[in-house]
């Protein structure tokens, strides 16, 4: 245990703290919100696609005005008759239909049984100055609409409805808040038209039928939650062996076998000593250096840790020093050959260039 006795040190405890903290809340909060992103797309896209091949079913055996619409009824196409009430209109501001500003037009829709429905016709774009454009009023009378289900959207207590140009305006498409607005009891979901239906504006599309880059997400996010404890004890382990490197440099050095023999500086050919006239001999330079780092592992604070350093470093440069010596330079002399000594050819030539008899 004294071995690990740095880790209560406070940087390697924050470090350790930091590690686990990030790896709790990859595997906690980061993973699973993006693993459940993906398993609510994949859940929605086989409802869609399954409804896309269904035949719509009457909408009174979808809404029993009981309990909200189930999970499994989402995105079923429906057929309802009944008749627009075009005075309850109100619109969902604050939408993006294809990426573009929008708003959805919501209208209630008294069915033949007498319950009220809340019908999304769609959407409209705003006008020049942001506001809403003039829109048409549903058809009078009894109309039969093919809709597609929808839950209801949870409304924020922070956004409350607004009624701004002439028109009621909500954040979320809530039966219950649009309820409320208008005065108007309205069974808990809402119909979403399709296209070319009475009363229909702007087609909302259906989403793209793919689950996005969610689960990669996820699948990183757990990564990463694997890698931070790994990381904290990749630094643990190379902390250890560092330490133990250092005691065992500090050993060698203290019994005399650091340096080893025949590693000293070699003697000057001229002078007979050795070229760091600090030295004498390499025996002189192991038994100095074991005194010192016996010196220095008896009282630590006698000696700093920085000469050890310039030890290793003068030694290092003695030896480049060395070798440098023991290379020979190629040396370029001034002298030139007399004329009288060159070739007859060599002679001829030189006279012929410069005019000269030889």
């Amino acid at each position: 245990m004294r071995r690990l006795s740095f880790l209560l040190r406070p940087g390697w405890l924050a470090l350790i703290a930091l590690c686990i903290a990030f790896a709790y809340m990859c595997f906690t909060v980061l993973a699973p919100w993006q693993l459940g992103k993906s398993s609510r797309n994949s859940d929605r896209n086989d409802k869609i696609a399954a409804s896309l091949h269904a035949d719509p079913i009457p909408v009174g055996q979808v809404f029993d005005g009981t309990s909200t619409v189930a999970d499994a009824d989402e995105w079923r196409p429906v057929a309802a008759t009944g008749t627009y009430l075009a005075d309850k209109q109100v619109l969902a501001r604050l939408r993006s239909i294809e990426g573009d500003p929008a708003y959805e037009v919501l209208a209630p829709f008294r069915l033949d049984d007498g319950r009220t429905i809340l019908v999304d016709r769609g959407y409209v774009r705003p006008d020049q100055q942001m506001q809403p454009p003039q829109i048409a009023p549903p058809p009078d009378g009894t109309v039969t609409l093919d809709a597609r289900v929808r839950q209801p959207e949870k409304a924020t207590g922070d956004r409350p409805p607004v009624d701004e140009a002439g028109w009621k305006q909500v954040y979320a498409i809530d039966p219950a808040n649009v309820g409320a607005l208008t005065g108007v009891d309205l069974l808990d979901g809402y119909l979403q038209l399709e296209a070319e239906q009475p009363g229909g504006l702007g087609v909302i599309a259906l989403p793209q039928l793919d689950s996005g880059p969610y689960l990669s997400y996820g699948l990183q996010w757990l990564a990463f939650g694997i890698m931070a404890p790994l990381g904290a004890g990749y630094f643990v382990w190379a902390e250890l062996r560092e330490r133990r490197l250092r005691r065992a440099y500090d050993q060698a050095v203290a019994s005399g076998s650091w340096p080893p023999p025949g590693t000293g500086p070699d003697p000057d050919p001229e002078t007979g000593t050795d070229e760091d006239p600090g030295r004498t001999s390499g025996g002189a330079d192991a038994i100095t250096s074991a005194a010192q780092a016996a010196d220095a592992h008896r009282a630590p604070e006698s000696t700093p840790p920085a000469a050890t350093a310039e030890e290793e470093f003068a030694h290092v440069m003695r030896g480049r020093r060395k070798r440098r010596a023991h290379t020979p330079m190629p040396v370029r002399t001034a002298e030139r050959t007399p004329v009288e000594e060159l070739p007859e050819a060599q002679r001829r030539t030189l006279a012929e260039r410069y005019g000269k008899k030889s």
